[in-house]
């Protein structure tokens, strides 16, 4: 099988398998290269994958969409890090999450001086005088 795990601006990976593990809106499954075509919605988690010569690997995604058609395993996925070691992985993860609350303390900063901004301009219309 051929997995492919997408990101909003970069493939990830696109590697030869053998096996793919994962875990959908209605739990864990696996995919191995004779199973039948396959649609469903991620939830956030550790994607498991043997490659070729049997190294098994693992991804952490973000909610997403997995599709199996044919020999094919697509995942479209927001985030994700990517490790062989799930010690690693999970430092990854942290400091992905670290990053994303930073930037969402950044832009709840923004957001706030906006709402300032405007409801500032807002009650000096109410202070011109009308014709």
């Amino acid at each position: 099988m051929q997995l492919r795990i997408l990101l909003p601006a970069t493939v990830l990976l696109d590697e030869s398998v053998t096996k793919v593990v994962a875990e959908g809106v209605d739990g864990s499954f696996c995919l191995l290269p004779k199973h039948r075509d396959f649609v469903t919605s991620l939830v956030p988690g550790i994607i498991a994958y043997v490659d070729a010569v049997g190294t098994e690997s693992f991804v952490a995604v973000s909610e997403g969409v997995l599709t199996k058609s044919g020999s094919k395993v697509l995942v479209s996925t927001r985030r994700a890090s990517q490790s062989e070691q799930l010690g690693e992985l999970q430092r990854l993860v942290q400091e992905d999450f670290q990053n994303l609350n930073e930037r969402e303390r950044v832009a709840q900063t923004v957001m706030a001086r906006l709402e300032a901004d405007f409801m500032r301009r807002f009650l000096e219309l109410d202070e011109v005088p009308h014709v």
